[in-house]
């Protein structure tokens, strides 16, 4: 059969085409007002599309409620060849019912490779959420996910299920997951780090999740010993010392990472969690990019020596984000820092904010003295400004 490839502007013309023969669909009605009937309208003609192995479906923002959601998920159960599903149903108005049948339709989809599902404010509740990690876990082909779950009343026992099903999902490479803004406890957290856990392949992660468990995420990173591209945010919390700690021995089990966003500003840490930070950044020594947040803490000189000198065992590092500002550092800590950054010698991009601390004229002399090493650089923006 020949392949057919479509782009749709609306519903009718992708009503009028050859439902049966097509294997790529994109469709983009964002912001429409189309609510339940051009949802289930949609369902009808995807229900059609026995072939279909791409599917790029947006329709966020459109007031759609749970017979809107059912008719699209009991659709996406026909279409058992997808391996390519972009399905963004964010901003609408349905709750478990339209979730659990999305999951149940998604649970079909076993050859599926790449999943970007974005169900972000809705109301999806425990119930919703479990279907999709129930889903999940029928997908075992699964090397890239981007699941963005956020602001759905989603609690412990729905967080235990997506943690379950991304257990199963062992090949993945690639897992964005945005779970933020729920009601998500210890437990729930635990699970999702269990679930990490087995995710042994996985290169790059990206996951925002709020304070709870941050421990547990943690321990579920340690695991992860593969990646290679880490984007981590977990800022404007209160994990404190522990749950920086936990983040910390994880970070140094990531030996092959190479690229690192790290924002934990703004959580309460002190010298004992930031030294922890510095300890598992001084296993990461293949870096060449790195952005670093880490501030507004209660960090003192011998959290920002031990960062300094993680910086010092990362020789490979081209490009440096690397903000610090409002803690407690001293000439001490400034001048372990400086030390860290005269290794950096491959620098060429440079921007470092250590402003309103507590650093005098040795511990800016220190700085200044370290970059007179950093010879490749050519931007740097440099902060040291008190308030």
């Amino acid at each position: 059969m020949e392949q057919q490839d479509n782009c749709f502007n609306n519903l009718e013309d992708l009503m009028k085409s050859n439902l049966k023969a097509l294997t790529l669909i994109e469709l983009q009605l964002n912001d429409n007002k189309i609510g339940n009937e051009g949802a289930q309208n949609i369902g009808l003609g995807l229900s059609n599309c026995f072939q279909l192995t791409n599917l790029n479906l947006g329709i966020s923002s459109n007031q759609i409620g749970d017979d809107g959601a059912s008719s699209i998920g009991r659709a996406l159960g026909n279409c058992k060849f997808l391996t390519d599903l972009n399905f963004y149903i964010w901003d609408n108005k349905f709750g478990d019912e339209g979730a659990q049948n999305i999951g149940l339709g998604l649970s079909n989809c076993t050859q599926l490779t790449n999943l970007n599902l974005d169900i972000s404010n809705n109301q999806i509740g425990d119930d919703g959420a479990s279907s999709i990690g129930r889903a999940l876990d029928n997908c075992k082909f699964l090397t890239n996910i981007n699941l963005q779950i956020w602001d759905n009343k989603i609690g412990d026992e729905g967080a235990q299920n997506i943690g379950l099903g991304l257990s199963n999902c062992t090949q993945l490479t690639n897992l964005n997951l945005g779970i933020q803004q729920n009601k998500i406890g210890d437990e729930g957290a635990q699970n999702i780090g269990l679930g990490l856990s087995n995710c042994t392949q996985l290169t790059n992660l990206d996951n925002k999740i709020g304070v709870e468990g941050a421990q547990n995420i943690g321990l579920g990173l340690s695991n992860c010993t593969q990646i290679t591209n880490l984007v981590f945010s977990i800022s404007s919390n209160q994990i404190g010392d522990d749950g920086a700690s936990s983040i910390g021995r994880a970070l140094g089990n990531c030996k092959f990472l190479t690229d690192l966003n790290f924002y934990i500003w703004e959580n309460k840490i002190g010298d004992e969690g930031a030294q922890n930070i510095g300890l598992g950044l001084s296993n990461c020594t293949q870096l060449t990019n790195l952005v670093f947040f880490i501030s507004s803490n209660q960090i003192g000189d011998d959290g920002a020596s031990s960062i300094g000198r993680a910086l010092g065992n990362c020789k490979f590092l081209t490009n440096i984000n690397l903000q610090i500002w409002e803690n407690k550092i001293g000439d001490e800590g400034a001048l372990n820092i400086g030390l860290g950054l005269s290794n950096c010698t491959q620098l060429t991009n440079l921007d470092f904010n250590i402003s309103s601390n507590q650093i005098g004229d040795d511990g800016a002399s220190s700085i200044g003295r370290a970059l007179g090493n950093c010879k490749f650089l050519t931007n740097l923006e440099f902060q040291i400004w008190q308030r």
